[in-house]
């Protein structure tokens, strides 16, 4: 395949038709992530009540594979168990690196990212909302233990 042919005309179409939530005025937590390779940026907020994230913002500055990812994210991420999302990212991880199954369901569309498996210079880029968000939520579990413990 063709680097190219990798930005399929459904890529496009999430990437151009993303959703901008924006930053959140009062995260329980967030993370800025930058990809060496590309120079793409996302930063992310995220309030978790009850294990379940229950908000999500973010501001983001990527390719088409970055802004197709976190355009998913973003779509689907309210409502998912944070536990559940840290599995995500790993199969998202899993999916890229190691020839792993796309995630089903609800996250079905991030299957249109598995062609970029065959571009490694691309995996951050596309892996990069999933490492702000997983950053976020160990930073939010941190402060929650160093909280419980004063």
């Amino acid at each position: 395949m063709a680097l190219s042919e990798l930005y399929s005309d459904k890529i496009l179409d999430i990437a151009g038709n993303a959703l901008q939530p924006g930053r959140l005025p009062a995260p329980d937590a967030s993370s800025r992530k930058v990809s060496r390779i590309c120079g793409s940026v996302i930063e992310v907020d995220i309030v978790v009540t009850d294990g379940v994230i229950t908000g999500y913002g973010h501001e983001v500055s990527a390719c088409a594979l970055g802004q197709t990812s976190a355009a998913i994210v973003a779509r689907e991420i309210v409502g998912t168990r944070a536990d559940d999302f840290l599995a995500l990212a790993r199969q998202m991880r899993e999916m890229l690196k190691a020839d792993g199954t796309p995630p089903d369901g609800k996250w079905s569309d991030l299957a249109y990212l598995e062609p970029v498996r065959e571009f490694p210079a691309r995996h951050a880029s596309t892996l990069l909302v999933f490492d702000a968000v997983v950053d976020a939520i160990e930073k939010r579990s941190t402060k929650q233990i160093v909280a419980s413990t004063s």
